[in-house]
């Protein structure tokens, strides 16, 4: 029972902080406020303790969120941007390893290198959620965005298979750099192997019981849910890389899920699962990472003894070097990739072009890398003994520089983000999304219109002049719809404004009707007129009415 109701609480909690971030009066950014609300949980007031077991934490939490991570990363985006996502998920983990390893070996000796190439390995993942939470949406240029969303879905892997070879190497004292390139290669390629074929392996079922039980949103689901789970365990029983499983597993899953035969409520129910995962996995972490906080900051004095006598404010101090020492090493390798992939061009014969806030940008890169939930289950992994049974050494110095990290990194991005964010224009970004939007609005009404004007003929055929007059009747009233969106869409200035107003008096007037309807049918539960199966039934049909009108009205905008 005890188990439960720590569940429920954490349920609650992260409820509660959704509300609460909304409500005060000035903006903290999500994250922030959780690991607070979770700080405050852990005092002796309320006495919430949680046996943190990260293998566990992995296994519950990581791979539905980076699953649904994969699942909305726009793949032409994704393989576009493929060099600049690899440099900094590949490229810049390597760099960061052995620049912030050194620096923090030679800032507290105390830290073996080995040590100290671990730790700078679990820093190397970022957290583009927290990003988002802490600026909101759509206020990064898209390329950047789809960048940054792409190197934290690959870095994860990237970034813990190298603490893995660190932590090795601590533990048996001898480490080669061949055999890791090897391993690491084949992890990787292993285990993204491995949730394609999962991926693939679920589609197939899902269609085929679609094909001979028809669709049921709830099985459809939970098949759903069991996806990225499945990827993850299967790719860790067989040593590989069980993130890159539940990347790729998601990566794929849009290609192969059920083709289009599943049900508009199938679709709604499955996006609104994922949604709601996304929302309480994130929220539980940043809760359990402020849990943590009391009982790890309580242990300082102790950490300082082993960082070699130091005074307390100096691991203070340490933690906020190391988040310089990061952001730095990360300006500079993305300002150094910039230059080379100019002078690539030139040497090719292409001409770059110039950016005057290139410095700008590059800042907001790196202030973008924020560490989270992987950073925390990565290095609460580390060992508790040595293979000769002695104590990992300064293994609880290294959870509290870590730990720091994450929440300096989460601060310096809450309030130097959004000031670098101000006045940025985002004008050419929109203007290609609006611009890719509105011609798939209009081939999407041409489709439409050829397919009601092909069936009228093919309907026609054998009908009498009722019914033909019937059928002309209905395809116009049709036709008028799709070719007031075409004329929406394209053609004169006039004409466009005409059709726009045309739009927007059928949607308010739609949506008025709507909701008369939805007051009607609970009138007439209120009064026993109908049971509550007629009423689910109708709700249902009314909510998916007003969710295609608030969809479409918001698109507009």
């Amino acid at each position: 029972m005890e188990i439960v109701f720590t569940v429920l609480i954490l349920l609650l909690a992260v409820a509660v902080s959704g509300v609460a971030a909304r409500l005060v009066p000035f903006k903290i950014p999500l994250p922030l406020f959780q690991i607070g609300l979770g700080a405050v949980l852990a005092l002796p007031l309320f006495g919430l303790r949680i046996s943190f077991d990260p293998e566990l934490f992995l296994l519950l939490f990581i791979p539905p969120l980076l699953f649904t991570d994969g699942w909305r990363m726009p793949k032409r985006e994704f393989f576009r941007l493929a060099q600049p996502i690899l440099a900094l998920a590949l490229g810049l983990v390597l760099f960061t390893v052995v620049g912030v390893g050194y620096f923090i070996h030679w800032m507290i000796p105390a830290i073996a290198l080995p040590s100290a190439f671990a730790l700078a390995a679990v820093l190397s993942p970022t957290d583009a959620v927290a990003v988002s939470s802490i600026i909101g949406k759509r206020r990064l240029p898209s390329t950047m965005q789809h960048v940054l969303e792409g190197e934290a879905l690959m870095n994860d892997a990237s970034g813990l298979v190298a603490f893995k070879f660190a932590i090795i190497a601590v533990l048996s004292g001898t480490f080669s750099l061949i055999d890791a390139g090897i391993s690491f290669t084949l992890i990787a390629i292993g285990g993204i192997a491995v949730g394609l074929i999962v991926a693939w392996g679920f589609g197939l079922v899902r269609r085929k019981i679609i094909e001979w039980s028809g669709d049921e949103p709830g099985i459809q689901v939970v098949l759903l849910l069991l996806i990225p789970f499945s990827a993850y365990i299967f790719a860790e029983h067989f040593g590989l890389s069980g993130i890159l499983s539940a990347v790729a597993a998601g990566m794929l899953m849009p290609y192969i899920d059920t083709a289009g035969a599943e049900s508009a409520a199938t679709r709604m129910q499955s996006q609104s699962m994922l949604t709601m995962l996304e929302f309480v996995f994130n929220g539980m972490s940043f809760i359990l990472l402020g849990l943590q906080l009391p009982a790890i900051v309580s242990l300082a004095h102790l950490d300082a003894q082993v960082a070699g006598n130091v005074p307390v404010w100096h691991l203070f101090a340490y933690i906020v070097a190391i988040t310089v020492a990061l952001i730095t090493l990360r300006f500079f390798w993305v300002w150094f990739n910039l230059r080379l992939r100019r002078f690539s061009n030139a040497v090719r014969g292409q001409r770059a072009r110039q950016r005057y806030f290139d410095v700008r940008l590059i800042s907001i890169t790196s202030l973008a890398g924020v560490r989270g939930a992987i950073t925390l289950a990565g290095v609460m992994s580390i060992p508790l003994l040595m293979p000769n049974g002695h104590a990992f050494p300064a293994r609880d110095l290294l959870i509290f520089l870590a730990t720091g990290v994450i929440v300096c990194s989460l601060l310096a991005g809450s309030f130097l983000l959004p000031w670098l964010l101000t006045g940025l224009k985002l004008d050419a970004d929109n203007e290609r999304r609006r611009t890719e939007e509105t011609m798939a609005r209009l081939r999407v009404s041409e489709a439409a219109v050829r397919c009601i004007e092909e069936a009228q003929e093919r309907l026609g055929v054998d009908m009498d002049q009722e019914e033909l007059a019937l059928l002309t009747e209905v395809s116009g009233r049709l036709l008028a719809t799709y070719r007031m969106r075409m004329d929406a869409e394209s053609g004169t200035e006039e004409t466009h404004r005409t059709a726009n107003r045309v739009k927007h008096f059928e949607r308010e007037l739609r949506l008025e009707a709507i909701r008369a309807e939805r007051r009607e049918v609970h009138h007439l539960r209120a009064e026993q007129q109908i049971n509550d199966e007629t009423f689910i039934a109708l709700i249902n049909q009314i909510d998916l009415a007003e969710t295609w009108l608030m969809g479409s009205l918001n698109a507009a905008h």
